[in-house]
């Protein structure tokens, strides 16, 4: 039964992903060799060895998520939600501060950041919910009240932390996820306006208590003028610009960065497509670029063939996490909005991002799996899945 399983996966997305965690993680010890031989007592190979070992768990993880059935989710989506919310609630008890945020959570030299979870959970909550509301979906109060306001609620705890960028990615995630439900034009006006007055309520709060703090003011005027204060505020815009800008097409060569030498902070995670373009040029990061829109793009053609509502809308908000994602770093690093601090999928530094990415796309080759059996069984092919695609499947 495995033999005929393994027949029916996406490989494409497979290779595509190997390809590009491979390019991260060397990527990583090349950006990060200066950084951690002055933090780490001349061990150059600090960062990599962390990333490499997330990578093994990511690739165990991934393996299990391709094999376990994604139905399965369904049955424990509200545990998946508890473990959650008790990992935020914790690290607002007891979360490690880094980069002005408490948004981890720290045992030993094991650090976990329980928001990144929320990514994924929040998918499979929504999946869940939004397939079993298909027959009421366009009565809002009905179908859209209780996740919204379970929305809402892990949103608030990330963004006390704070970490607005993590917040921001979860509400883009769960609103690609409800605007693809199958929703109506008059729903989905309502959604606007519930989000237009979620605005217009948050901002003067706020302001009034603070959130908005002159930090978070200077990043959007650094944005608009990073020169203006080169050595300040703009001072990693303008580096990240300067190393982008003399890699030229085919780049310095693998490890000739000048910028990673104390130039640019965080080479490795938030600015590692800077490093990327002055070490392999423009050739470098088209690759990842085509990548990252390859993995994207298979996810949501993936979500149009799928045949029922709970995997089509895992696929949507999989592939809306990892093109959000990609949009606040890199447009972060370019100046196209605010910097936010956000890793790019699967190519930065981060244990805890990359292994939910990972598990995420496991899921997605899962569904994959499913999807072209029932294709070829439609076609009158013998079922390699008899005992998982019943009767019972049908009623998760």
């Amino acid at each position: 039964m495995f033999k005929k399983m393994f027949r029916n996966y996406d490989y494409s997305i497979i290779i595509a992903l190997v390809l590009l965690c491979s390019i991260g993680l060397v990527m990583v010890y090349s950006a990060s060799v200066i950084t951690a031989v002055s933090r780490y007592d001349f061990a150059p190979d600090h960062f990599y060895q962390r990333q490499k070992l997330s990578l093994i768990i990511g690739a165990l993880v991934f393996f299990v998520t391709m094999i376990v059935p994604y139905q399965l989710y369904a049955r424990f989506i509200k545990g998946i939600l508890a473990l959650v919310v008790v990992g935020l609630f914790l690290v607002s008890l007891f979360g490690h501060v880094s980069n002005n945020a408490a948004s981890w959570l720290r045992f030993g030299g094991l650090s976990i950041q329980p928001s990144e979870f929320v990514k994924l959970a929040i998918v499979l909550y929504l999946a869940m919910v939004l397939e079993k509301r298909q027959p009421y979906l366009n009565d809002f109060k009905r179908a859209f009240t209780g996740p919204v306001l379970i929305v809402i609620f892990l949103t608030g705890l990330i963004a006390v932390q704070p970490d607005f960028g993590t917040a921001m990615i979860v509400l883009g995630i769960a609103a690609a996820v409800l605007l693809c439900s199958g929703i109506n034009k008059y729903t989905f006006r309502k959604f606007l306006a519930l989000g237009v007055g979620c605005i217009l309520v948050i901002l003067p709060v706020a302001w009034m208590t603070g959130y908005i703090s002159p930090t978070r003011i200077a990043r959007v005027t650094t944005m608009l003028d990073p020169f203006k204060d080169a050595s300040g505020e703009g001072f990693q815009l303008v580096n990240a610009y300067i190393a982008m800008g003399s890699g030229g097409f085919f780049g310095a060569g693998l490890g000739q960065s000048v910028q990673k030498y104390g130039y640019l902070p965080e080479s490795h995670t938030d600015a590692i497509i800077a490093i990327i373009a002055e070490e392999l040029g423009f050739v470098g990061v088209a690759t990842v670029l085509f990548l990252l829109a390859f993995i994207i793009i298979k996810t949501l053609l993936l979500a149009k063939k799928c045949q029922d509502v709970y995997g089509s809308l895992i696929c949507i908000g999989i592939a809306t996490t990892i093109g959000i994602q990609a949009f606040f770093n890199l447009g972060g690093i370019t100046g196209v909005i605010p910097l936010t601090g956000v890793p790019l999928p699967f190519v930065s530094y981060g244990g805890t991002s990359i292994l939910l990415l990972l598990a995420s796309m496991g899921i997605v080759v899962n569904i994959s799996m499913f999807t072209n059996y029932r294709s070829k069984k439609a076609q009158g092919e013998e079922s390699p899945l008899r005992a998982v695609d019943s009767k019972e499947e049908s009623s998760f």
